[in-house]
């Protein structure tokens, strides 16, 4: 005598499409075109970096090194910001940019990498060669143009 199977109901699967439905907040005219070097890039973003807290900024880039888009993606508190892979590359990945900067300011000054920068900056490179997007440095901004490049100082 052979059991009979239970019959399990169809399960309902969506179409689905994705489309780009990012909330343009507002522009800005870029003069230099290009961010071709670590101060290009410093400069770029210092003055969304002015803040008594710490703040993390996404800058999107196309194919030639075009800024396409400028994306807080974190604020934190006085010395620390969570850094997420999952937040960083969301605006990179909708945008269909081919790398990213990724900047964060010291509200202290004094832009030396902490142990925990380091850490989330070698993840985020990691996750960008996962999903093709080019971690092309991790900028800290300080105080009157002062910054620390991770790819000058060879930490990436």
């Amino acid at each position: 005598m052979a059991i009979e199977a239970t019959k399990i109901p169809a399960k309902r699967v969506n179409f689905v499409s994705v489309k780009l439905s990012l909330v343009k907040e507002g522009s800005t005219m870029y003069a230099g075109r290009f961010i071709n070097t670590p101060a290009e890039a410093a400069e770029f973003v210092s003055s969304h970096l002015e803040s008594d807290r710490e703040k993390v900024l996404v800058l999107a880039l196309d194919t030639k090194n075009q800024p396409t888009s400028l994306t807080t993606v974190s604020i934190g508190d006085l010395n620390t910001a969570p850094i997420h892979p999952r937040e960083v590359f969301k605006t990179a990945v909708l945008s269909n940019s081919a790398a990213i900067i990724i900047a964060h300011n010291h509200p202290t000054g004094i832009t030396t990498p902490s142990k925990d920068d380091i850490k989330a900056t070698k993840r985020l490179a990691e996750a960008g060669q996962i999903l093709g997007i080019d971690l092309l440095d991790h900028i800290i901004v300080g105080h009157n143009g002062n910054y620390t490049s991770f790819r000058e100082q060879g930490l990436m």
